[in-house]
Formats: C-alpha cells, structure tokens, sequence
C-alpha cells in the first residue's frame, strides 16, 4: 500500500511542484510499480494461483487494450506512452482490488481483484493526447473536440472581415545576404526586416540594444491583444508592422500575416496539406523567412512556397521533399529557409536543397545527411563562406554556389564557437549510436580543407 501512495505522489504530485523533474518522474513510476509486483509475488498473504493469475491478468489486459488504444497513445514517446503509463496505473489496480477484496472469500475476492484490473487498464481506452509539455502528457477524453478543431469551429462562426487594400511592405534586401564570421558576427545592415525569420537577422537569438525589465512584480507586461491561431511549431518574422507565421488549419496549412498592433489577420495562403504526430500534435514545424518583400515558407509535409509579402500571391511552389528524392520523417520537415544571395536554401530532412529565388528552379542538392530537424546556417570560416547544417550523421558544410563539401563531415558541431583564426574547436556530443567525434583542427589550405578527428 505504501509503495502504491508512494507511485501516485510521484506520477501526481512531483510534476506539479517540479516541472523539470517529468523524466524523474517516469522513472520513479516504473520503479514503485516495479516494487509493487515484487511484493505481490514474494510477499502477500494471496494464494500462489491468485498471484500468478494476477500477473498474467495484468500482461493479458495491457496487451489487448493497446490494440484499442487511441493512435495518439499508441504513437506517443516513439511507442512507449502506453506501456509507461499503463504499467504503473495497472499496479496501483492490483493494490487497489488486493486491499477491497481482503477480507472477503474466494469468489467475490477474485472478482474485484479482475474488475480493478481491468478498469486501470480499459481507462486507457478512453483517453487521447493532445501532445506533450514539460510537465507531461496532455491527456483528454478520447471524444472531445481537439484545440483545432475548436479553432475551426470558432472561426466559422465569425463573420467574415471586409476587405481592404494589403499593406506596404518595403522591399529589403535579404538578411542573410552576407554571412556572419566566425568568432564575430558582423552586424545586420539598416535595411533588413525587423526580425526576418528564425532567431533573428542572424539566426543567433540576439536583439542589439534592447533593454527588457526582469522583474515582472514591478513592471509586469501589459497584454495588448490576444488572439486564438492554428496548431504548429513556427515562429515569427516580423516586419513593416505586420507579424508572418505559419499554422495548421483542418487540412491546411496556412501562411499567415497579421497586423501587430490589432492581431487582425492581413492575408492568408493555404496548402491542402496536414503532418500529425503523436508528441508534438499537428501544423508545420518551421518558420517563415522574410526577403525582398517575399515571404518563404516551407511545410512539414515538404511544400516550399514563395509568396508575395503584402498579399500573400503565390510567386512560385515547390515540393522539396520530392524534389531531394527524401521521405517524410518522423517529426515532420522542420527547416526554416535560408536565403543567400540569388537562392534560397532548405533542409529538407538532413539534405540540403537550393532554389533560384526569381524561378523556384532547383539549383543544387547538397549530400543526404540521413534525417535532421535543424535549419541550416551561413557563416565565414577562414575566409570561405560555408552553410552549415547538423543531421543525423553530423555536420555538412556546403558551398552556397554550388553544394559541393567544403569542410566534409563534421561530427559534435557546435555554435557558436570562440576560436583564434582558422582553427575551430568542437566539444564532444555524441551522435545517436553512442559514438562522438571532435574536430580539433580545420585549416584551409587553398581550395581545400584539411582536418584531424579524435574518435571519443
């Protein structure tokens, strides 16, 4: 009984009041349900027949409910959700039918002993997940309406906005049209975009010359405006007063500006696409980039668009992931594009793909990298610009003219990184296999690039 109070404050209560602990938490878990099994087999008073048969009841049950399952919970944590979550519910369902049926005679002690057996498994049956955040799996009822489908039902019952002439937007030159050094990065020049797409003007995170008051009991933000948006994983580019995003809206995936100061939508693009996964629910995973008064936007499904700015007319389409010749992974395409003087260059998975900015014609393929979710990255090193991009094989440097290798492949990358000249130093990560490698030296001698990898 102790070890099932025990289970319950530390599926329960530690997440509450360490969010940060979830993983302990799941671990704890399968260590109590682990104790309570222990004590069920070696040391109730039950006879054997009813604690063998206790156990098999619980394997039996957990089999036959995943079969029934919602495909949330059957997908969810890489196919581990149900069986992490199930194992030590159905132990708390063993302590609970122990403790109700102690005191009666065989029949009706066996009876409950099935029935709260059965009931902590079937519970499960009910159940779906919206996702997961870091206090753990967001479980609903299995026939409730999901947050989009609530969206879809609130937007339909708005009346349509009138329409009004789009805004201006100013053509700027792309900010990522000159690459950042290594150690430095140079700063951005006066005319880009406001915040042109993933992490900045130069994809470092960094907004110069803002202060922001930390402490929020003296000065707490004051909200402008709220509105309710689709599902997904992107960001935002900013510019000219008007915010770009991308989301999921029922079958579609949409582009969309809105007006920063009202929250207004401004105009919306749709592509007849929908990418779903159990840990991170629906919508596109990346964010859209903002160059010379086009917007650039790449789907989870693979749709790379180029779209007017001001009013979001499709200047060209593409599908990168069949252009690359690479299957939808896992988690969905996740790149945000990276413009480069007359292209425009994506990941799609761990393959890089360039695209003339005036056409959408294929440009050049970089090497496949297996699977990846980063986006890749333009910088200077030794004199060279290279775009960098971590995959599931390590780090590839291409070329931005052409795709060729310049640095070859690169396992533990790491940015940014402070290093005195050419040289570059990688710390140690290791790749999924266990395996690491650092790069301790990566001179350019010519046209080429030397380099000595320590296996770790």
């Amino acid at each position: 009984m102790a070890a099932a109070v025990l289970l319950g404050v530390t599926k329960f209560l530690l997440p509450i009041v360490v969010p940060e602990a979830f993983g302990y938490a799941v671990l704890g878990k399968l260590v109590w349900a682990l104790v309570i099994l222990v004590w069920w087999l070696s040391f109730s008073r039950a006879p054997w027949s009813d604690r063998l048969g206790a156990v098999a009841l619980m394997i039996v049950g957990v089999l036959a409910t995943s079969r029934i399952i919602h495909v949330s919970i059957a997908n969810g944590m890489m196919g581990m959700m149900f069986p992490i979550y199930a194992i030590p519910v159905v132990a708390v369902g063993l302590v609970v039918g122990a403790v109700a049926g102690q005191h009666l005679s065989g029949g009706p002690r066996r009876a409950i002993m099935v029935a709260a057996i059965l009931l902590a498994c079937g519970v499960f049956a009910l159940l779906r997940t919206n996702g997961i955040s870091l206090s753990g799996s967001d479980f609903a009822w299995r026939w409730s309406k999901t947050p989009d489908e609530r969206l879809l039902a609130q937007t339909a019952e708005e009346p349509p906005a009138p329409p009004a002439p789009p805004p201006a937007v100013p053509v700027r030159p792309a900010a990522t049209t000159a690459p950042a050094a290594l150690p430095a990065v140079s700063p951005a020049p006066e005319t880009v975009a406001d915040w042109p797409g993933f992490r900045g003007p130069h994809r470092d995170g960094l907004v110069p010359a803002v202060r922001i008051e930390t402490d929020w009991s003296k000065s707490p933000p004051v909200q402008i405006w709220r509105r309710p948006i689709g599902p997904g994983w992107s960001s935002f580019a900013i510019d000219g007063g008007l915010l770009y995003t991308q989301e999921q809206r029922g079958d579609s995936e949409e582009a969309a500006c809105y007006d920063v100061s009202t929250g207004k939508p401004v105009w919306t693009h749709r592509d007849g696409a929908r990418f779903w996964a159990s840990n991170g629910g629906p919508g596109p995973r990346a964010t859209p980039t903002l160059s010379n008064g086009r917007v650039y936007t790449f789907g989870a499904t693979g749709i790379l668009d180029a779209l007017d700015a001001r009013n979001g007319d499709v200047v060209w389409s593409r599908n990168a992931a069949s252009d690359a010749g690479k299957k939808l992974p896992g988690w969905g395409f996740a790149s945000s594009r990276l413009v480069v003087d007359d292209e425009v260059i994506v990941a799609a998975a761990g393959k890089l793909a360039a695209y003339d900015l005036a056409t959408g014609k294929p440009r050049w393929f970089g090497p496949d990298g297996g699977d990846g979710y980063s986006s890749p990255h333009l910088f200077t090193i030794g004199g060279v610009a290279q775009v960098l991009l971590m995959s599931e094989h390590g780090a590839t440097s291409a070329a931005p003219a052409d795709g060729h290798r310049a640095l070859g492949l690169l396992l533990a990358f790491r940015h940014p990184h402070r290093a005195a000249g050419p040289d570059l130093g990688w710390r140690r990560p290791l790749n999924r296999h266990g395996r690491g490698r650092r790069n301790r030296h990566a001179p350019h001698r010519g046209h080429a690039w030397t380099r000595r990898l320590d296996r770790c």
